[in-house]
């Protein structure tokens, strides 16, 4: 797999922004669009002491890192592929929101539908794909994945504009699927990941292994409110940074453009923190996984700066889709 198309757009990581679904990030694992948004890496312990289990992860209960392998990715590979070419032939990208299930047209109403069919395969083999990844935290995601986009399938009757946000959890959790197995294609994962210290164990030991048709987030947690002011408050911390080239490496900065990089980077960890932090007060196990997965990888990109190449961007879009996966949580539990 090659490393990530040589040109791409600045996004913008801010709670209530337009998503890029994931007809480039989760369709083509290899080749997802450069942007600018806004566990240990070696595979857990497998299950021992005779004890058979549904998830090959069941004990992976340990500290969440920046991952540096997955046997699932190519799996996930071909099924965000061939989801993507759904979401292609009927211009998902395209439509109109916001229009209701009373009001679509037959074209609509078509294209709601082939999205609904492919949504609901893709959910099927994430739920597979789920038991297999031996990292907890990946599974989480597939599940997650599953979850959502069930759960948005089961709205396309009656849709409304709100039901939206179910998708979008849907597609930034596979989203951040396909970008942490980018960075584990193209190194980037890898070369950062010793570098960083190890994060704290979970809140709670033991973390349950939830049914795939669960979803983390029924009722707003309690800090949603302070997820969306640290979105809007890094989104204005970082304007500079998005205004940068992310094609050109670091060894082609201007004075100028390694300045407003250094400074980015502190932004970067200070954020890092904070959504660790939030994490761990939520009392919700996967919100709390995601967002110290997000913490990792936002760390990472951050020691990578001095050093950027291209391939670094995956880390950046990794803690950008998870932060998304939780916004849109949010949104959606409303």
């Amino acid at each position: 797999m090659g490393p990530p198309p040589p040109k791409g757009s600045k996004g913008k990581w801010i709670v209530g922004g337009v998503i890029m679904l994931l007809v480039v990030a989760l369709a083509v694992t290899v080749t997802i669009l450069v942007t600018r948004d806004g566990s240990e890496g070696n595979s857990p312990t497998p299950p021992g002491d005779g004890q058979a289990s549904e998830f090959a992860s069941a004990n992976d209960t340990g500290p969440v890192n920046i991952i540096t392998e997955d046997p699932t990715c190519d799996a996930w590979g071909k099924v965000a592929r061939e989801f993507g070419e759904v979401i292609d032939s009927v211009n998902w990208q395209a439509r109109d929101k916001t229009t209701a299930a009373t009001e679509w047209t037959s074209e609509q109403k078509s294209a709601y539908d082939s999205f609904g069919r492919a949504m609901a395969t893709a959910a099927d083999d994430a739920a597979n794909l789920g038991a297999q990844t031996p990292h907890r935290v990946v599974r989480e995601l597939y599940l997650q994945f599953t979850a959502y986009g069930r759960a948005f399938v089961e709205r396309i009757p009656g849709y409304v504009s709100s039901d939206d946000n179910l998708a979008t959890v849907a597609t930034e959790s596979g989203n951040s699927i396909s970008n942490i197995c980018g960075a584990i294609t193209n190194q980037s994962a890898s070369a950062v990941e010793p570098l960083l210290q190890s994060s704290a164990p979970p809140s709670e030991a033991d973390p349950a292994i939830q049914s795939d048709d669960a979803m983390f987030m029924n009722v707003p947690s309690t800090v949603c409110a302070d997820w969306e002011a640290a979105a809007v408050k890094f989104d204005a911390d970082t304007t500079q940074w998005r205004t940068l080239d992310p094609n050109l490496s670091a060894t082609e900065w201007s004075p100028e453009e390694q300045a407003i990089n250094r400074a980015a980077a502190s932004v970067m960890n200070t954020n890092a923190d904070s959504l660790e932090q939030m994490g761990r007060r939520s009392k919700n196990r996967i919100l709390e996984d995601f967002a110290v997965l997000a913490a990792q990888y936002r760390r990472g990109f951050a020691k990578a700066i001095p050093t950027y190449t291209v391939a670094d961007n995956y880390l950046a879009e990794t803690a950008s889709s998870l932060v998304k996966t939780v916004s849109f949580a949010c949104k959606a539990s409303q």
